[in-house]
């Protein structure tokens, strides 16, 4: 049974608590927030401890893991006490918002031998995956395109947007830089990234680009075009298309069900799913899962420090391509 300590109680932290919970080789052992209410109230639902200071739980020897769920200038602090501590790390994505921050975070993890798994869930979603699957199997031949739309269906409140710069491509489109990463078995070694504010002043008044195109050329020669709103009003907006010399793979959105209604006013269908943790549910699920058995079996978890530092290193030459509007070149 692996003990988990769970840091920041808000947000995505529920998911995860959850997905602990229910998963059979794993316990919730402590839940640690700065809010001391919000801690507690999580904690109490899965019999678990809260406090406010993270020493106290990583000094329980009985925690074998820290999860991590906080904002992410605070995430390889946190690595990095827990790494000192002995514990595996699950960290959410990224690493860190600044290269150097990470690299220094990546020494700590060499030095105390930690593993470290990186919150990419997406690689687990079961039409993702059978689309991964599909085309290492060699479906479609070599891959000369790839599409990847992300959108979400809203901007996130002013306050988050201010507290992180670019969020679209280090927040959003990071997610899917790994993707691209995972799913052609390649690395880009040129970016070109335009962005533009399209939602009103009165939803984003920092201005923070809120639509953005992304083109990144493989070291294979494929082509991948990542595009991104924060204005899906339609709901959340998740497909993804391979083309390749012998065919074409599509994983494409997910509704509650597949139902249709026909009737006089035309044909309708359920809308799609509203946000991510709706979306991704599955994922979450099997991420956890995956780390779980990697620590049991003393193995690299499947996305780990490396795969957080590249997704990193595109979002960063995305955001500086942006800004100057000029190809930026990456070295493999």
């Amino acid at each position: 049974m692996l003990e988990f300590c769970l840091v920041g109680g808000g947000f995505i932290g529920p998911v995860h608590a959850a997905n602990i919970a229910a998963h059979p080789a794993a316990r919730l052992r402590w839940v640690v927030d700065l809010n001391a209410s919000a801690a507690g109230k999580l904690a109490a639902k899965y019999g678990a401890r809260a406090t406010v200071h993270l020493d106290e739980a990583l000094h329980d020897a009985a925690v074998g893991a820290v999860i991590i769920c906080t904002p992410p200038r605070t995430h390889a602090p946190i690595i990095e006490r827990a790494a000192r501590a002995g514990k595996a790390v699950f960290c959410e994505k990224p690493i860190d918002l600044d290269m150097a921050r990470v690299d220094a975070c990546g020494e700590v993890l060499r030095d105390t031998h930690t593993p470290l798994f990186v919150g990419f869930n997406r690689r687990f979603d079961p039409s993702h995956r059978a689309l991964h699957d599909a085309m290492h199997a060699g479906e479609i031949g070599r891959a000369e395109m790839l599409i990847v739309t992300s959108r979400d269906p809203e901007i996130s409140p002013p306050d988050y947007v201010a507290a992180m710069p670019y969020g679209i491509f280090y927040d959003t489109m990071i997610h899917d830089f790994d993707m691209v990463r995972w799913l052609l078995a390649d690395e880009p070694v040129e970016v070109v990234a335009r962005t533009a504010c399209m939602i009103g002043a009165a939803e984003n008044p920092h201005r923070d680009p809120d639509t953005a195109m992304v083109m990144l050329r493989m070291a294979s020669g494929a082509l991948v075009h990542v595009n991104s709103s924060f204005r899906a009003v339609y709901g959340y907006d998740q497909r993804i298309e391979a083309f390749g010399e012998k065919g074409m793979l599509v994983s494409r959105n997910r509704q509650p069900t597949t139902l249709e209604r026909y009737d006089a006013t035309g044909i309708r269908q359920d809308p799609l799913l509203r946000f991510f943790i709706e979306r991704y549910a599955e994922s979450y699920a099997r991420e956890i899962d995956e780390f779980v058995r990697a620590v049991a079996e003393a193995r690299a978890p499947a996305i780990g420090f490396d795969d957080g530092r590249r997704a990193l290193a595109i979002a960063d030459a995305a955001v500086a391509s942006a800004k100057s509007g000029a190809a930026v070149t990456l070295a493999r």
